[in-house]
């Protein structure tokens, strides 16, 4: 995804201004942009559509930007769509809110062009560099596949949400290393995002949820990890 100009982005907010500006910047730049004013036209553009980024605001009119992360995530094309919140809300729940449906990124408005074109490049380049990890892991009943964001166990296919996922990759490529939650917040989001801790908690709970609760294990006062024996 280095050439710009296959990268396409949807611009999801109910303010024309907004749109406006970030579309203007976007395609100065050299990306493709489609652009929805509300969270429900948001998923029927992004389903035809298959952008790469998605910036999505949070309080929109029909459907808010939380319950569109949500459905745009259980469309399997999209599951490995970056989504970024831009919102004027900083409250803290919001911020849970949109790590726990998908999120990747969590911008709050006024909304600096320059800084956003930053960290839209950032998230490339942390994908850039997990492109050589390895495609499948193979731990104890778990086949961990990178390249479909799924789990089979014992037979049964399990779909993760990206950040889920890559959670427990990190984790059982790692196996039976103790790591902290600022530890995993570097490793998953990056140096770049403010991220609550809490939300590692949050997407430790949901795997387990979904897997099982024989995997991951909690060291109190330290941190999780992979447990293999």
């Amino acid at each position: 995804m280095g050439d710009k100009q296959k990268i396409k982005i949807l611009v999801v907010d109910d303010e024309p201004d907004i749109i406006d500006i970030l579309k203007y910047n976007l395609k100065k730049e050299g990306y493709e942009v489609e652009c929805a004013e509300d969270g429900i036209k948001a998923v029927k553009i992004a389903s035809k559509f298959l952008p790469d980024v998605i910036l999505l605001d949070i309080m929109m009119p029909n459907q808010d930007g939380v319950e569109t992360c949500r459905q745009i995530r259980e469309i399997p094309e999209l599951k490995g769509t970056f989504i970024i919140f831009l919102t004027a809300r900083s409250e803290e729940y919001s911020e849970v809110a949109a790590f726990d449906v998908g999120a990747d990124d969590y911008i709050t408005k006024p909304i600096k062009p320059r800084a956003l074109m930053s960290r839209i490049a950032a998230l490339f380049r942390r994908e850039a560099k997990k492109e050589n990890e390895v495609a499948q892991i193979k731990i104890k009943d778990l086949i961990i596949d990178r390249t479909s964001y799924t789990i089979d166990k014992n037979g049964k296919t399990i779909t993760l949400p990206k950040k889920e996922f890559e959670l427990l990759y990190f984790l059982a490529k790692n196996p039976n290393i103790v790591f902290s939650r600022d530890d995993l917040l570097q490793n998953i989001w990056g140096t770049d995002v403010f991220v609550l801790a809490r939300t590692v908690d949050v997407h430790i709970r949901k795997v387990r949820e979904k897997i099982g609760e024989d995997y991951i294990t909690t060291v109190k006062g330290v941190g999780y990890k992979f447990e293999l024996n």
